[in-house]
């Protein structure tokens, strides 16, 4: 099965909540599904066979790999669909928080920003790195909470980390990142040229160091950091 996320806002199989909030996807390129989070742990599934319990599982870990603070899913009639082991979350001072991306997409942060309301609608998953917590992911709302002078956002801690993640921090640290504040904000053009580019270079020679003779493509590196 293939599971593509859409990162579009403009996509008429989707409501704008759900392209707001990333929770678009197309399954084996035709069949729409699309999630729309309620809470700070659940979501609701939009998809056109729930019967396939197979398949509806793996969707659903495809998406909880974006979000996985999210555990409860249910039909859009309210029908438990699944329920995963909670994840603890716990309130972060927004200064304690190293970012690992330099950048902040303009467009995001508008489509962001429609939907947060307050500190507690911020969940991000993070982990602990030479005595601090590294945001994984999520960085498009961190911004958006040190705009609006948030104090602090909730986070859960995923303990094995993403591998690359300490190599993406040295490299912030390197360009003067040490707080959310200090990301910079680029229109979605000059956002997309610049990260994909560094993404790319560093996921290239990734693949060098991993494997210098064969030159495979490495695949599934990590999610999109936003």
């Amino acid at each position: 099965m293939n599971i593509q996320r859409i990162n579009s806002y403009t996509d008429d199989r989707f409501t704008p909540e759900i392209l707001r909030q990333h929770g678009a996807f197309l399954i084996d390129g035709k069949y729409p599904c699309g999630f729309e989070i309620v809470d700070d742990r659940s979501a609701k599934m939009y998809y056109h066979d729930y019967e396939d319990t197979e398949k509806v599982e793996e969707i659903l870990e495809a998406f909880r790999f974006y979000t996985g603070h999210i555990t409860r899913f249910y039909t859009p009639e309210g029908d438990l669909l699944k329920e995963y082991e909670p994840v603890k979350l716990f309130d972060l001072p927004l200064r304690e928080i190293q970012p690992s991306q330099f950048y902040v997409d303009q467009e995001k942060l508008a489509a962001v920003g429609s939907f947060i309301q307050r500190e507690e609608d911020i969940v991000i998953p993070v982990m602990e790195y030479e005595g601090s917590y590294v945001s994984e992911d999520g960085h498009t709302r961190l911004y958006l909470a040190h705009r609006r002078g948030y104090a602090r956002v909730r986070a859960f801690l995923e303990e094995e980390g993403t591998g690359y993640i300490p190599d993406f921090v040295e490299e912030a640290r390197s360009r003067g990142i040490y707080h959310v504040g200090d990301m910079t904000e680029l229109s979605h053009e000059e956002y997309e040229e610049k990260w994909n580019r560094f993404c790319d270079a560093f996921f290239a020679r990734l693949e060098e160091r991993e494997d210098p003779e064969k030159g495979e493509t490495m695949e599934g590196q990590g999610k999109t950091i936003r």
